[in-house]
């Protein structure tokens, strides 16, 4: 059996079509499989999962925080395992990693007073601990492992119209991740959240399946080009001419990488810290818990809206200008947040995080390969989820420390539009290193 296929009936290159197309489906639906592992998937279990382990709100939200932080320190090392392995095993790893993760998860309570009843100790530090261990599994499996070679894969198979398939990927994604709760919460209602986390880990199961079978990890392995155009050995020496490979190192030295990385990590944090607190930032200025809630559909539709439009945009424009536009809305976002006692505060709110939220799903897919490469897309996205993944773990407890220390949020925004002045400066001469 060809090695490249191994445990695989499908062979890419006998496709009657360019198989990136199939690439881009299954590895959309990889992004979708990680719901379990990705703060929506988490949020809808908070309150009967901590009301069955004896656990206040906040000291679940701490585990969920502890784990997530630890997931980030090891999200590196797996876009290394990416660019050894490739997005086959990768995926397949993780999702077999978070199913197995969700069944223990299912299991929390019965170890928790296993725990207990051997420790004779009654404790929460016990459903503390396990669950903390357990959030640590599922966000590094789900949100950074599964996410990061999902999105890699399609990347990796195509090049000119990375644009345009990734507006197809974004659109799916968001309208997959923004129905996901109403579907996980039917799941909790008819078979309870132990069961819940059950057939989604059994879901998962399946899914990995399909990811051996028809995920690949390169066009060249199978005779084939990016984009279904050409053979390699008529365009190999070109293609090494044109695009220089950067390794991580090399990429870390460039003054893109970090722009764009601090620029996709505020978005996290202030998006993270915004949705985790939303009722009590409109609480505090007046606001009753329906207005806070009903800022989520418009930011959805700018969102979406400036995704796909962008994205197609993409294969033609200058990704700095994306940049700067994004920083906009994180400016925007941030006005918002300190005029938001009143009406036109929140339409600056709603247009910033949507805003910022559209040039995300844009620039955090193409930025990386068009900058630095596919050899070492990997270890680079790892590094970029690493520090994603670590804003969004610290935004809640910033946002509540914040507000229990100067009793406001508004203060808040002065400090992104400090950051992001520094942003906008330094961006000057972020310029694309090939």
């Amino acid at each position: 059996m060809d090695k490249v296929n191994r445990f695989s009936l499908v062979n890419p290159a006998k496709s009657p079509f360019f198989y990136g197309y199939v690439i881009l489906v299954v590895g959309t639906l990889g992004i979708y499989f990680s719901i379990p592992g990705q703060t929506i998937g988490v949020s809808v279990f908070t309150d009967p999962v901590k009301d069955a382990l004896g656990l206040s709100r906040n000291q679940f939200s701490n585990a969920y925080m502890i784990g997530t932080i630890l997931s980030s320190l090891f999200i590196g090392r797996a876009g290394i395992w990416f660019d050894k392995y490739g997005a086959r095993y990768t995926a397949f790893f993780a999702a077999l990693t978070l199913a197995i993760a969700l069944v223990l998860c299912s299991w929390s309570l019965k170890m928790s007073n296993l725990v207990k009843d051997i420790l004779v100790l009654d404790s929460w530090l016990i459903p503390f601990t396990i669950m903390t261990l357990l959030f640590f599994l599922i966000r590094f499996s789900g949100q950074g492992v599964l996410t990061m070679a999902s999105r890699n894969v399609i990347m990796i198979w195509f090049d000119k119209n990375r644009g345009k398939v990734n507006a197809f990927s974004s659109i799916a994604i968001s309208f997959g991740f923004s129905s996901s709760p109403l579907w996980v919460n039917f799941l909790i209602e008819d078979y309870n959240w132990e069961g819940a986390w059950r057939i989604m880990a059994l879901g998962l199961l399946v899914f990995s399946v399909v990811i051996i079978q028809f995920y690949k990890n390169r066009p060249e392995e199978h005779g084939l080009l990016p984009d279904g155009v050409g053979k390699p050995e008529k365009t190999t020496e070109v293609t090494k001419e044109e695009k220089k490979q950067y390794t991580l190192q090399e990429a870390k030295g460039t003054r893109a990488f970090w722009m764009y990385a601090l620029m996709l990590s505020f978005n996290s944090f202030f998006i993270t810290g915004l949705t985790f607190h939303v009722v009590s930032i409109f609480a505090s200025e007046g606001y009753p818990k329906s207005v806070a809630i009903s800022i989520f559909l418009p930011a959805s539709v700018v969102a979406v809206s400036i995704s796909t439009i962008f994205n197609y945009l993409s294969d033609y424009l200058s990704l700095k200008l994306y940049l700067f536009l994004m920083i906009v809305g994180g400016i925007l976002a941030s006005m918002g947040l300190m005029v938001l006692s009143s009406s036109f505060g929140i339409y600056l709110l709603i247009a910033g995080i949507g805003t910022m939220g559209g040039f995300f799903a844009v620039l955090n897919a193409i930025a990386w390969p068009r900058f630095y490469g596919r050899n070492h897309l990997g270890a680079i996205t790892g590094k970029i989820m690493g520090l994603i993944v670590l804003a969004s773990a610290l935004a809640p407890s910033v946002f509540s420390l914040w507000y229990d220390t100067l009793d406001s949020y508004s203060l808040l925004g002065y400090v992104g539009l400090a950051f992001l002045t520094f942003l906008t400066i330094g961006s000057l001469k972020a310029n694309n290193p090939q």
